[in-house]
């Protein structure tokens, strides 16, 4: 994503969870009175799977903070001078999961379908300021975090796909730049980018 919004041309802050702990409400106040971006991508994820009944609260706590309550704290302190400037975009990820769940992903899940309402009432709560909010469901990437995933799941996966084949963290990102950039109209809106069928 940083990457992909350079070669377009805007400057790009990445705070990794060592510069930025999205958890700390006190460090994300801190963070966005030194920055105030015209557009915030809340992209934190972390998951804990498990039956919800063998999910300790500990682990609870940790997905809803990380893919949710971070998301919050984050748009909060930077919406504030996206206000003043009377512009703005706020894109929360999402996923399919917050749609679709698989068995012992409660908790991400929740989390993540939290984020499609905080996006919608933000972008209702927002709108008048002039600043967008949207939610991209990426679909399933090959990323670190899914570098687990057996190689049984993930054929199932693929199979799900009515083209047979996973998304990208490049065309990802390439449509968070055009969504960003091209559609300067749209707001509160859910976006899924695979190709499996609901």
């Amino acid at each position: 994503m940083a990457a992909a919004f350079t070669a377009a041309g805007h400057p790009v802050l990445s705070p990794g969870r060592g510069e930025l702990d999205v958890t700390d409400r006190r460090a994300v106040d801190a963070f966005f009175r030194v920055h105030a971006p015209d557009l915030l991508i809340c992209n934190a994820g972390l998951t804990r799977d498990a039956p919800l009944a063998r999910l300790g609260a500990e682990e609870w706590d940790a997905v809803i903070a990380a893919n949710l309550t971070g998301a919050a704290h984050c748009s909060a302190a930077a919406s504030r001078a996206m206000i003043r400037a009377r512009r703005g975009h706020i894109v929360f990820i999402s996923s399919f999961s917050a749609l679709h769940p698989p068995p012992g992903q409660a908790a991400y899940a929740a989390a993540k379908a939290g984020l499609i309402g905080l996006g919608k009432s933000l972008a209702k709560e927002l709108g008048p300021a002039g600043i967008r909010v949207n939610t991209v469901l990426p679909g399933f990437l090959e990323t670190p975090m899914t570098a687990a995933v057996t190689a049984g799941r993930r054929d199932q996966v693929i199979r799900e796909h009515a083209l047979g084949r996973l998304n990208t963290p490049d065309a990802v990102a390439a449509f968070v730049v055009h969504l960003h950039d091209h559609l300067p109209h749209t707001s509160g809106q859910v976006f899924q980018l695979d190709s499996r069928i609901s």
